[in-house]
């Protein structure tokens, strides 16, 4: 491992491995061997531009559900797999929209050192109903598995929904999510490619001595700006030519971004 990735301070960037539709989803083409291939080639064109983590991610399988059915399962566990054996920088997974537990067992199976969990202490409302809290669930689920150094990133208030109780503060959800065992904490804007405001990862930041992730719109015009004051980023969609998800990540893209914080 070439950092710690899991530190204060660390400027961690993790590149996000967006699957293609998998099995029984809607934009499933029916091409299996497609989904691997994909995902291997984004996973190797993020490592060879440089960024010190990767998560695969079952990008494609709108409209999500909660949890992963048998047949997702089972493709985003052979994709997680092949990625891990095709680079040598850490991979995490994260199982969406919010199945902890497939999470867990994923990253246990094919040796990924992290999970992110979308919905961690939070309740929310999203496309799929109101999706409860995985916290105490997650921390035994990965004690049962004798995997607890498998890391848990925490999204608080996390995009593409909304809270149940919209009164409760980000420094609430960051502060329960710490108290229930997150190894980090990941603050996003409210979409996928919108900027995660600033005073949100500061005030994030005063309240929790973990390290805190900036989860979304980032890029290489604001990555200085941002790891300024978050430990790390997760970058998906300004890493794809034209920001369309299921292109490949694009090598320069990658090198613009990462260059943009280290000049």
């Amino acid at each position: 491992m070439s950092k710690e990735l899991f530190t204060l301070g660390s400027q961690t960037v993790i590149g996000m491995v967006h699957c293609l539709p998998l099995p029984t989803t809607a934009g499933f083409d029916g091409d299996y061997q497609k989904i691997l291939d994909h995902a291997v080639q984004d996973a190797k064109t993020l490592e060879r531009a440089g960024v010190d983590a990767v998560i695969v991610e079952n990008m494609g399988d709108t409209p999500f559900s909660a949890k992963l059915n048998k047949a997702q399962l089972a493709a985003l566990t052979a994709a997680t797999v092949q990625v891990k054996n095709a680079v040598n920088i850490p991979v995490g997974v994260d199982a969406a929209f919010n199945d902890c537990e497939a999470n867990l067992a994923i990253a246990a199976i094919a040796g990924a050192s992290f999970v992110r969990v979308p919905v961690f202490v939070d309740t929310v409302v999203f496309t799929d109903g109101i999706i409860n809290p995985c916290a105490k669930q997650c921390m035994e689920y990965r004690k049962a598995l004798g995997r607890e150094d498998i890391k848990i990133l925490a999204d608080v208030q996390v995009k593409h929904a909304h809270m149940l109780l919209p009164y409760l503060t980000i420094e609430q959800s960051a502060r329960e999510a710490a108290d229930s065992g997150a190894d980090g904490i990941i603050v996003t804007g409210t979409q996928i490619g919108e900027e995660t405001p600033i005073d949100l990862i500061q005030r994030v930041k005063k309240v929790v001595k973990l390290p805190v992730y900036a989860g979304s719109g980032v890029k290489a015009g604001n990555i200085k700006s941002q790891l300024q004051i978050a430990d790390g980023a997760i970058i998906g969609s300004s890493l794809k030519e034209g920001g369309i998800l299921t292109n490949p990540i694009s090598y320069e893209l990658v090198k613009q971004v990462l260059d943009g914080l280290r000049n």
